[in-house]
C-alpha cells in the first residue's frame, strides 16, 4: 500500500499540479487523529511518511521527567536510556507505537485526504482561472433554470445569471449557447460563485474588441458606452491615428462588423459616435441620428440645451425619451431639447416679458421709469428733474 500511496501521489503532483508534500503533511496530520480515534490514546503522537519508501510509522512523544506522573506523556530517565545513552531530564523521545493493522486505517484515511485535497486544489484552480476573467467574456451553454435563474455551464464549472442581468425579452432555452459577461466571482467552501451578464456594457465593449482589430490593438479606443439592454446602446470612440476613421472601423465593410455584434445581442441597435474634445460637438454626436442646429452649454450646472429641426425633434428624443436619455449618460450632460419653433417662440416670449414696464433706482436714489418704445412716443416729457407719468392719447 505504501509504494502504491506514494505513486498515487507522484501522478497527482504531474496530472493535477497539486504539491507532493503539501498532501503528504495533509496525510500525517489525518492519521494522528485517525490513530487517536481508533486507538483512544492520549498519547501526544506523531506520524512520519517516508518520501523514499511511502511507509507510515507513528511514535509517541514523551518528555523526561525524574517522577512519572502520566506513562502516557512521560517517561522516566532510567527508561529513556534504553533509546540512547545522551538523554536528559527534560528531552523529548519519540517511541514507535505503530499498530499491526494501522495499514489499512492509514490506506482508508489517506484516500479520503487525498481526494479532498483534490476537490480543494481544483477548486483553488477554477476560483483562479476564472477570477482572472473577471470583466471579461466568456462562451457557455444553458444548462438549466434555478427559479428565476439561469444557470450556464462553462465546462468545469456553473455561472449564475440572475434576473437583474437578464436582458429584457431575451429567451433562453436548455442547451443554447450563450456569451457572457463575468462580473464577479466569490470563493466559498464548495465550488466558486461566478456571477455573469448579459446587459452590462462590458459586454459590448467586449465584443467589439474581438470583432474590431483596431480596438484590440489600441488603435480605437471606447471612450463610454451607454446602454439599454435589449433595445439600444450609444458608444463613443476615438482614434489615437489620424489616418483611421473610427466609425468606420466599428462598423466594418458594409456594416459587417456591427452586424456581428446586433447579432450576438439578439436585435440591439449600436450607435457608434465619434467622440470629441469639444464638448459641444460631442453633445450634438451623441444624439444622432438627428440632426442638431445648435448646442449651448451652462458649464455651471452643466446643462447642455440643443436646438433641433422641427421635423426631428421626435428622432432627437427617441421613443419614450430613450436617444436624449442615452446621449445624457454617454456625455455626463443634462440635455435640454427644443426644436426651432419651441426656441423662436421661447425667445419671443422672453422679449416680449421684457417689454413691460419695470423701474430701478440709481446711485442718486432718483426713479425712472422705463417704458416700451410705443409708449415714449406718446408720453410727456419729465419737468424740473421729476418723473413724469407715462400717458398713452
Amino acid at each position: 500500500m505504501s509504494a502504491e500511496l506514494l505513486f498515487a501521489l507522484n501522478q497527482l503532483e504531474k496530472e493535477k499540479g497539486i504539491d507532493k508534500e503539501i498532501l503528504i503533511e495533509a496525510i500525517e496530520q489525518a492519521l494522528i487523529s485517525a490513530y487517536k480515534r481508533n486507538f483512544g490514546s492520549a498519547q501526544n503522537v506523531e506520524v512520519t511518511f517516508d518520501r523514499n519508501t511511502g511507509e507510515i510509522r507513528v511514535y509517541a512523544l514523551k518528555t523526561i521527567v525524574e517522577e512519572v506522573k502520566d506513562s502516557a506523556t512521560e517517561m522516566s530517565l532510567e527508561q529513556a536510556k534504553r533509546f540512547g545513552p545522551d538523554f536528559e531530564v527534560g528531552d523529548m523521545v519519540e517511541v514507535e507505537v505503530t499498530p499491526r493493522k494501522f495499514g489499512r486505517i492509514a490506506a482508508q484515511t489517506a484516500k479520503q485526504v487525498v481526494m479532498q485535497r483534490i476537490r480543494e486544489a481544483e477548486r483553488g484552480l477554477i476560483y483562479e482561472e476564472f477570477s482572472n476573467r473577471e470583466d471579461d467574456i466568456i462562451n457557455g451553454i444553458v444548462s438549466r433554470f434555478d427559479k428565476k435563474n439561469v444557470i450556464i455551464d462553462l465546462g468545469r464549472v456553473e455561472a449564475i445569471l440572475p434576473p437583474s442581468e437578464q436582458t429584457p425579452g431575451e429567451k433562453y432555452n436548455v442547451h443554447d449557447r450563450i456569451k457572457v459577461y463575468v462580473i464577479s466571482v466569490k470563493k466559498t467552501n464548495k465550488a466558486p460563485q461566478i456571477y455573469v451578464s448579459r446587459t452590462h456594457p462590458g459586454l459590448v465593449k467586449r465584443l467589439l474588441e474581438l470583432e474590431v482589430p483596431e480596438i484590440a490593438d489600441g488603435t480605437v479606443e471606447i471612450k463610454t458606452i451607454a446602454r439599454e439592454a435589449g433595445s439600444r446602446t450609444k458608444m463613443a470612440i476615438h482614434s489615437r491615428n489620424e489616418n483611421v476613421d473610427p466609425v468606420g472601423a466599428c462598423v466594418g465593410q458594409r456594416g459587417s462588423r456591427i452586424r456581428a455584434i446586433v447579432d450576438e445581442l439578439k436585435g440591439e441597435m449600436i450607435d457608434v459616435i465619434k467622440w470629441s474634445s469639444n464638448t459641444e460637438e460631442y453633445i450634438a454626436a451623441s444624439l444622432s441620428p438627428a440632426k442638431v442646429l445648435q448646442v449651448t452649454l451652462d458649464e455651471e450646472n452643466k446643462v447642455a440645451r440643443v436646438v433641433v429641426p422641427d421635423f426631428q425633434l421626435s428622432l432627437a428624443i427617441g421613443k419614450e425619451g430613450q436617444n436624449a436619455r442615452l446621449a445624457a449618460k454617454l456625455t455626463g450632460w443634462k440635455i435640454d431639447i427644443k426644436s426651432e419653433s419651441q426656441m423662436r417662440d421661447h425667445i419671443e416670449a422672453q422679449l416680449f416679458s421684457s417689454d413691460t414696464i419695470y423701474s430701478y433706482e440709481d446711485d442718486s436714489n432718483e426713479q425712472y421709469d422705463m417704458i416700451d418704445e410705443e409708449q415714449e412716443e406718446t408720453s410727456g416729457p419729465a419737468e424740473n428733474g421729476e418723473t413724469g407719468d407715462a400717458q398713452e392719447e
